[in-house]
């Protein structure tokens, strides 16, 4: 059996986030339709049009090192965006369903900048810089949209969650 190394690991990181994004393209419509706070449904919004800009950034980091751009199932998204699920549906038009999207939301996004700052070290170990670059502006934006949510969730989420509306 053949040695794996760096740049198979990355290959296939790869091909795990590129899965978590495409999913995560259908989970924030969905996440967007069901949040109460026009904030939030904005900020879902927006950050599926940015997802869009990070698929097409993968796209351009597998044409980099020279591999078509397929998907793996990825468990662990699988997983987070079930769980965003399960709370759209067991707390739909309560108090906490915002609260509980922003927590979903936030997962997801603590996901990603994990698996976004992985890839770039390991792209500028592999020599790749031009797809080191593509991960560290999405990386940079997977942590505003965080930084966001939390913004959201102290200034009106978990509030409204406590007190109702």
């Amino acid at each position: 059996m053949a040695e794996k190394l760096l740049d198979d690991l990355f290959h296939e990181t790869l091909k795990d986030i590129y899965y978590a994004e495409r999913q995560l393209l259908k989970a924030l419509k969905k996440m967007a339709q069901g949040a109460q706070s026009d904030r939030l449904r904005q900020a879902f919004e927006d950050h599926r049009a940015e997802t869009e800009t990070h698929v097409e950034r993968l796209q351009q980091v597998f044409e980099i090192i020279g591999k078509p751009a397929r998907g793996k199932t990825c468990q662990a998204i699988d997983g987070i965006i079930e769980e965003g699920e399960e709370v759209m549906s067991d707390f739909s038009g309560a108090p906490a369903l915002d609260a509980g999207l922003i927590a979903a939301g936030q997962a997801a996004e603590h996901y990603e900048i994990a698996r976004y700052g992985t890839l770039r070290q390991w792209a500028q170990q592999l020599g790749l810089n031009d797809a080191a670059a593509l991960l560290e502006q999405t990386l940079n934006e997977e942590s505003a949209a965080d930084e966001l949510l939390s913004e959201i969730a102290e200034s009106e989420g978990n509030q409204e969650a406590m007190n109702g509306r």
